[in-house]
Formats: C-alpha cells, structure tokens, sequence
C-alpha cells in the first residue's frame, strides 16, 4: 500500500491519474484497481479522503424515481442503487431502509404527485404508490397539519456517507493504488501522450487522466482546453437533532421537488440523529461551507411546517456543504479521446448512489474512447469495514473479552471505545485530524459534540504514530 500526505511524487508516469478523491474518485480507483496491470494514483488536494461533497450530504441511497428519464444520470442512479446495496452489505456499510415520502402541501403540489409517479414508472420504479392525507398521518402521526397526500417510495434508503467513500479508497489502496494527499493540483499540461501535473508537493504524470474534482472540475476542464460546463457551488445548510428526536419521524420526508432540487426534508441517519435541511443557495465561492442565521432560521421555520414537535429537541450539530450544480440537467462525464481525458463533472446529490455505476461508466469510456488498455479483471478482496456502530449499539462481549481495549469508553455520547479509535488510527488510510477520525469513529459527534471525551481524544491522535507511506502491493487479491 503507498498513502501519502508530504514529501516528493513519484518519478515514474502512472497508466491513470484520478483528480479528486471525493465519493465517485474513490469509487473510479476502486473499480481500476480490479485490474492488476494498471498502475493507478488517487490525487486529492485536502489532507484526508471525502472531504468536499462527500462529507456533508442527506446520506440517501436514492432509488431514482424523480430522475430526468433517459438521461445518463437516471440510468447510472438506478444501476448505482443496485450496485451500493449489495456492496454495503457485502462491506459493512450501515444502511437503512426507511423509505421515503414526497409530501404534498397545497393543491398545486398535490396535483404533481400523479406525475411524478408516472415519472418512478418511466424510471424503473414501480414501487411507488399514491397515499391519501389519512394513511399518510397513520405512517407519520407527527406530521404537521395541511398535509394533503404524499407519493410513497418505499424503497429509499439512509446510509453512511463516509464509510462508503473511506471502503472505496481502502480496497483501492490494499490493491495496488497510490493515494496522494495534500497534493492540489495547479497546472496541468499534455506532452508525448503523458499528462504533466504541478501540484503543491511536486510534479506527477499519467498517461489517461479522470477528472473527479468535483467543485473544482471545471477549472481542471478549461485548464486542459474544455469549456463544457461551469460548476456554481450550491451550499445547503443542514441542523442535526439529537437521537432522542429519532422517534418523531419514520421515513425520509421530501417536499415536492424544485428546479433548485429536492428541497428542505427531514431525515432520519443511520447513528440515530434527525437531519432537518438542505438549504439551497447558489454562491460564488467554493469555499464558503459556513452555516448562516439566515439559513438556519429559514429552515426552522419549514421544519416547523413539516414536523412541529422537532423544534422542541436539542440541536446536536449545524453544517454546510457545497453540491457541484452546473447549467445542465445531467452529469457532465466526458471522454475526450484525442486528449486521453475523462472528465466527470456536474455530480451532484446522487453522486453517493450512482458512485459505483459513475466509476464502470468510466472504465468503459477510457478503454473504448481513449484506448487504454485494462488488462484482465481480478476480484477484490472485501473491505469488510467496522464502521461506527448505529446508535444504541454496544460493543459485542466478544469483542471485549477477546480485547478489553473495546471495553473502554473514550466517547460515551457514541459508545467509541478505545479499540475503536485504535483500529481508525492504525488503518490503511489513518485519520490525520480530530474531524478525520470523527468521521472514522463518531467519537466527539454525540449530544456533548467533544465537551467530555475532547481531550482525551486529542490525547490519542497525538499519541498515535505518524501515517507514513507503506510501499508494496497487497498480495493475495
């Protein structure tokens, strides 16, 4: 395995450079590194995997029913949810099966509900049925009042969002894939048939190059000559409620969606939590992840429409991410093969579930349009994660008495052992920062947010030996 996060790049050109190490990069190194005579670097600008989009979404599994039909996005969504849940099991990924409905607040929304029905069905979903306002209470009996129908879609999940993302990069790099931290890329030019990259730690080459910068891919695009699209990042802000507000709701609750997207809904996690949110605002920096009064009191006040006993529980956590929106419909995945260059823009929210269809999609496009070739395909060895149990969950007494480390509390809001925070420190891809190992373990995400378990989790990240490459490829797969 190689990872790592300082000191120069390699020498030698790489078969694939993959830009942008979010949820569909993982997923496109994952889905190389099935095959062994391909020599494959994952570059990311942050000093940790996942960290734009992919940390700060609703964490939907989505079925696909309200896609555009026919277009690329519906197709790889439906192939993608097919693809995620078995992989999520097969992995150790929580996932739960709440199902969602798409609430119907006045006549004009109640009226959009036959259509967007008739849209589940044009998608491949059949699943989905219309409810009258009397079964849709006797489902969610907290529901505010006015509702006057919903669409049941039975077969929308919650899953964890980082898992997903952090499973992806694992088996990638367990098999073969050099992943580079800290690495932005600055300039980047095409000579001889290699791509030369200038990133903050040196130069790195590659043969093919993905594009999977996510909010930034439009700015790799025009620097290799395209002009396809232009990225406006449009940042949703979301309050997290406490796990004792987990009894008010029952499914994923949308609003009739918007040319600006799904809307403000309330959701369900697989830890326990309720998520009241997105917001939707489309800004000019693509950095601005920064949660607003504004944003925060537009959304009490719908949250207060939709399920008004929520207003009366604690506020775990507020946060903000950037979705990668662009002027068209549909995901921006291009294979341009006079350049050897793919690029994958324009992913937004369901970018999540269609990760593991994005990621086939694009081996085939750099195999039939730029001509690389794979070589033969091999299995991958499961991930197998352990990832944070969902609330409630104790370590297993097995586990203690086979290790006494998984007895210990360090997190008590979480149930985070100190096994638990071992295990994320000694991993492939360790957690550099107390956020990167929140999102490995949950430990300071609980109703105390680190107050209590703070400093003596601050006392193992320092304890912890310093992440350092480990050259060699796993053997075995």
């Amino acid at each position: 395995m190689t990872v790592t996060a300082e000191g120069p790049l390699p020498a030698d050109p790489y078969d694939v450079v993959i830009v942008g190490a979010g949820v569909v990069g993982c997923a496109i190194a994952r889905e190389l590194a099935r095959r062994p005579r391909l020599k494959v670097a994952l570059v990311e600008a942050q000093d940790d995997i996942g960290q734009g989009t992919s940390k700060a979404n609703t964490a939907i599994l989505h079925t696909g029913f309200d896609a555009v039909p026919g277009s690329l996005e519906a197709r790889l969504v439906r192939e993608g949810a097919r693809l995620l849940a078995a992989y999520a099991a097969e992995s150790g990924i929580p996932v739960d099966p709440v199902g969602a409905l798409l609430v119907a607040w006045d006549e004009e929304q109640l009226a959009a509900l036959p259509g967007l029905a008739e849209k589940a069905e044009r998608n491949e979903y059949r699943a989905a049925r219309l409810l009258g306002p009397a079964e849709l209470h006797e489902k969610e009996p907290h529901l505010g009042p006015g509702a006057l129908g919903a669409l049941h879609v039975p077969g929308e999940s919650v899953i964890c969002p980082w898992t997903t993302p952090l499973a992806y990069a694992t088996q990638a790099v367990r098999h073969g894939v050099d992943l580079h931290l800290n690495s932005p890329v600055r300039k980047v030019s095409r000579r001889g048939g290699t791509h030369t990259l200038v990133t903050g730690r040196g130069t790195l080459r590659g043969r093919r190059l993905v594009n999977a910068a996510g909010l930034h891919a439009d700015t790799l695009d025009r620097r290799l000559g395209h002009d396809d699209f232009t990225v406006t990042p449009r940042r949703g802000q979301l309050i997290v409620f406490d796990t004792l507000a987990r009894d008010l709701v029952r499914h994923i609750l949308l609003p009739v969606p918007t040319a600006l997207g799904k809307g403000v809904l309330v959701a369900p996690t697989v830890y326990g939590n309720v998520l009241l949110g997105p917001t939707a605002e489309d800004l000019d920096d693509k950095r601005a992840t920064e949660s607003t009064a504004d944003g925060l009191t537009a959304l009490r006040t719908q949250g207060a429409r939709i399920l008004p006993a929520l207003l009366d529980e604690e506020i775990t956590a507020v946060y903000a991410g950037l979705r990668a929106a662009t002027e068209h419909e549909d995901y921006r995945i291009t294979a341009h093969p006079d350049d050897g260059y793919v690029t994958v823009g324009g992913i937004r929210s369901t970018g999540l579930t269609a990760s593991l269809a994005i990621a086939a999609h694009v081996t085939t496009l750099l195999a039939d349009e730029t001509g690389l070739d794979l070589g033969p395909a091999r299995t991958l060895e499961p991930a197998r994660m352990r990832a944070p149990r969902p609330h409630g969950d104790r370590v297993a007494t097995d586990l203690i008495a086979a290790d006494p480390e998984y007895g210990t509390l360090v997190c008590h809001c979480e149930h985070v052992s100190r096994g638990d925070i071992r295990d994320a420190l000694a991993g492939p891809i360790p957690p550099r920062t107390l956020d990167g190992l929140r999102r490995r373990t949950r430990a300071r995400a609980g109703r105390c947010q680190g107050t209590y378990c703070g400093p003596a989790v601050q006392a193992l990240l320092a304890e912890a030996p310093a992440p350092r490459a480990m050259p060699g490829k796993a053997t075995g797969a």
